[in-house]
């Protein structure tokens, strides 16, 4: 093969290369498939009482996995998300109304619990993989709408995991034991 034959093939491959790569960054709107998300197991690490308003605090790992495949490459996150939820009942929402007292016996209505907060502990989130594609430019909301979707799911997983009941049980056993020890031989404790 004679030097212009290899000339003529370098530039050829070039504009080959060349033209993948303005494809690859000029070109992404031409797929419009959403990111998918790989569903993984949620793992309650620890459940914790809190004598507050918040009377459960939940903390849960979660491992999310989120994928933007184009045909011209693909972006993708993997994080394993450090999650804390609390949950509890608004005291102060408590009006004269719903407590009674005769003698010894105190009869108190609070609010049933709710989640109160839930974030991602930015210090014990990790991500284990981030991979942008030869012909993709990185995609920076990737990591954070894997972020929001582990804070999404982590909130789901306590309530399927029961944090309201559990808040609830635990409001009402604190307040039982605050209005004994205040000298209340009866207490009842009710949710509205």
């Amino acid at each position: 093969m004679s030097k212009s034959h290899w000339a003529l093939l370098v530039c050829l491959l070039a504009c080959i290369f060349g033209f993948g790569i303005f494809l690859g960054r000029f070109l992404p709107s031409l797929s419009s498939a959403p990111p998918q998300i790989i569903n993984t197991t949620t793992i309650i690490k620890q459940i914790q009482t809190l004598s507050q308003f918040v009377t459960v605090k939940y903390v849960l790992e979660k491992v999310v996995v989120l994928e933007d495949v184009k045909w011209y490459g693909e972006n993708r996150v993997t994080i394993v998300a450090h999650g804390i939820v609390k949950a509890g009942t608004d005291l102060g929402s408590i009006r004269s109304g719903d407590i009674s007292i005769k003698e010894k016996r105190l009869s108190i209505v609070i609010p049933r619990s709710r989640m109160t907060d839930a974030y991602l502990e930015d210090k014990q989130t990790q991500v284990l993989e981030r991979t942008t594609g030869l012909m993709r430019t990185f995609d920076k909301d990737l990591e954070q709408n894997a972020r929001r979707q582990a804070t999404d799911e982590i909130k789901r997983a306590a309530f399927r995991g029961g944090i309201i009941d559990e808040a609830d049980e635990r409001a009402r056993t604190q307040l039982v034991n605050l209005f004994r020890s205040l000298g209340f031989e009866e207490v009842e404790v009710r949710m509205k």
